[in-house]
């Protein structure tokens, strides 16, 4: 992800003799760390100490934050607000490399409102990229593109200023990446290919456009030729000692040889890619690459795989841990707060505005007066709908992500009691049972009555291993429970898929019983017996079955409460092998999905379930998981008629 390139070598600064620089090497750090000392006057200085910091943001933290933050300290104090952005601009990319979202996206909202108000259009189109970046690490490619097309619209009205074409070339970079993950492939194409042929003659950018179109080659099917455009800008980039792009580049190229089924390669170069991401803690190559050699390692040496997989982890809550999102909440729930102030502050202007005009005017009082009356009846309700927002808001971030997977541990509860039931039962009555039998052994033996008090003994042998049974019945579902709440990732195992997926439904059924008794559906199974044991995460897997189950059963219990008469709650179960994919689905006859949010549904905290009732998270971690099964999940819906939601895993 070189989308940050801006701040290695992008930024310009204004010196004495008025010449543009980009941003250089750390030697050039060094040079201008003497040169500060020499500066005529302040505003080159504050210009200098952001260009080191922008050097640093990529490659030594503690370094940039220092020079960032003493260029925001005399840019205040000097009032200096182009100064000002620059330097948040320049922490804002600092904290995103090394991993604190929350952080770089509240100095990015920041500088862009410094940036906004003093009219400072490329300073604010460095804010717009920044925010952007930080939606792109969230995966949040659509808000993402939406900043950097702000950006983009900015740029073109910048194209005879100083600078202005390098950071033309860093949204085009960033737009054509966040529509290519997006898989808008013709609009990343339309990006990508002309800002390559605009820089071939161009050492610093034309590598990095090499890399992302390499990556879009490869996911439009020209996989030799996307190979090809890596290795070329693999080999700049290392002469160029440039250990952020290599970084990326090779982590790219490991997930080529990954899909390729080339182990050796893809540990090798996302190896490299580690080696070189841990040189400049660049935590989201890190996370790429260690997942990567999770996955590769699994195929290889079990051992190794739980090393890369524990990594993972780590950075994993370093970047997205629950004080991470809690944060980021924050800060965009900030935002929310500083854009309705500003809405409040503009509606007071335009009353003020009014009142003078009515003293102005007394001849066209009436009018002024039905203009008024009728513009305080939509403030009215505006504001009223703007609480009613901001209530929503607060009582969404209440909720904010306790544990997904403890959640859907307390929905297993009911039905797993109810399933411990039955072995228990069995183990009581055998017991009793038991008992009265030795009690007649005991009195066969006293009447001296061998042979009765044999066939008795042998009686209580049959049902104390008919306990035993039932003792191991009840101790697995336990273990499955306690399996379930683990903290740590699961090794991937062999496991009946079949099983699994019944299991889960009955258990989810159950609990839901448990919370709502008025709950009555028609469970259907249709199971591909020939597809036997295939290798999954069984706990993973189960809490994904568990999510799409409760879903199924929300929808139909919602519809049936629509339409008491008439209608019967179904859902379905199906798995089936298509050659190495194993497909199961679960079909509902609910109200469906409407069309309009359909592609919202597998993304973080986006829920149509009432405040309280869901956190929105729990498709988001089952794509995920799929995911990281090698899998998709997909869903097919139409409204007012129901949805099946349909996995893919490898058989």
């Amino acid at each position: 992800m070189i989308k940050k390139i801006a701040f290695s070598f992008l930024l310009v600064v204004v010196c004495n003799t008025c010449i543009a620089q980009v941003w250089g090497t750390l030697r050039d750090a060094d040079s201008l760390k003497h040169e500060i000392a020499n500066a005529k006057d302040d505003t080159t200085r504050v210009l200098m100490m952001v260009r080191i910091s922008g050097i640093y943001a990529n490659t030594v933290f503690d370094s940039a934050i220092f020079y960032g933050k003493r260029a925001q300290t005399l840019s205040q104090k000097i009032s200096y607000p182009k100064g000002e952005v620059r330097s948040l601009s320049s922490l804002g990319s600092a904290f995103e490399t090394n991993g604190d979202l929350p952080k770089s996206l509240e100095l990015g909202f920041r500088g862009l409102e410094i940036a906004k108000q003093k009219h400072l259009p490329l300073e604010t189109t460095m804010c717009l990229t920044l925010i952007g970046n930080v939606f792109w690490d969230l995966n949040d490619y659509p808000r993402a593109i939406n900043f950097y097309r702000q950006a983009v619209t900015i740029n073109e009205t910048l194209k005879n200023q100083i600078g202005a074409k390098y950071y033309r070339l860093n949204t085009e970079v960033n737009i054509g990446t966040a529509f290519m993950y997006n898989k808008q492939l013709d609009s990343a194409l339309a990006h990508l290919q002309k800002a390559y042929e605009e820089t071939l003659d161009d050492k610093d950018w034309h590598p990095v456009f090499s890399m992302f179109l390499g990556d879009l080659k490869f996911r439009m099917g020209q996989r030799q030729e996307g190979l090809n455009y890596l290795h070329q800008s693999i080999e700049i980039f290392q002469n160029n000692k440039d250990h952020y792009s290599t970084s990326d580049a090779c982590r790219i190229i490991a997930g080529f040889f990954q899909q390729l089924n080339q182990v050796d390669s893809s540990i090798y170069f996302a190896k490299k890619a580690l080696e070189e991401a841990k040189s400049i803690g660049y935590k989201t190559t890190l996370l790429g690459a260690s997942r990567i050699l999770a996955e590769q390692y699994e195929l290889k040496d079990i051992k190794e795989a739980l090393y890369y997989r524990k990594y993972f982890d780590s950075i994993n809550n370093d970047l997205y841990g629950a004080n991470k999102v809690k944060n980021l909440q924050k800060t965009l729930s900030d935002e929310q707060d500083r854009q309705r102030k500003i809405e409040a502050e503009r509606i007071a202007y335009q009353n003020r505005l009014k009142q003078y005009g009515l003293l102005a005017g007394l001849g066209i009082f009436l009018l002024i007066a039905f203009i008024l009356y009728r513009n305080n009846k939509q403030k009215l309700k505006a504001n009223k709908i703007l609480e009613e927002t901001l209530k929503n808001l607060k009582s969404t971030q209440s909720q904010l992500i306790q544990s997904e997977k403890m959640a859907s541990l307390g929905e297993l509860t009911a039905g797993i009691a109810h399933e411990i039931q039955n072995p228990l039962n069995f183990v009581n009555n055998f017991s009793e049972v038991s008992k009265e039998l030795l009690d007649e052994m005991k009195t066969e033996l006293d009447n001296g009555n061998a042979d009765d008090a044999k066939e008795i003994a042998n009686d209580v042998i049959q049902n104390l291993e008919k306990i035993n049974h039932h003792g191991k019945r009840a101790d697995a579902i336990v273990k499955n429970m306690l399996q379930h709440s683990k903290q740590t990732k699961g090794a991937k195992e062999p496991t009946d898929i079949n099983a699994l997926a019944d299991e889960y439904l009955r258990l989810a059924y159950h609990g839901l019983r448990a919370k709502d008794k008025s709950l009555n559906a028609i469970t259907k199974t249709d199971f591909d017996e020939t597809i036997g044991k295939i290798n999954i995460i069984s706990q993973d897997i189960g809490r994904v079955l568990l999510n799409l189950y409760n879903n199924a059963f929300y929808a139909v219990n919602e519809k049936a409460k629509q339409q008491p008469n008439g209608y019967e709650p179904t859902i379905s179960v199906t798995t089936k092998k298509e050659g190495d994919k194993v497909i199961l689905a679960v079909k509902d006859n609910g109200n469906g999905i409407p069309q309009k949010i359909i592609d919202k549904i597998f993304q973080p905290f986006f829920t149509t379930k009432p405040t309280g009732e869901g956190t929105g998270l729990g498709l988001s971690l089952s794509y995920d998981i799929i995911k990281a099964h090698g899998g998709e999940i997909r869903v097919n819906t139409i409204e007012r008629e129901g949805s099946e939601f349909i996995i893919n895993l490898p058989a």
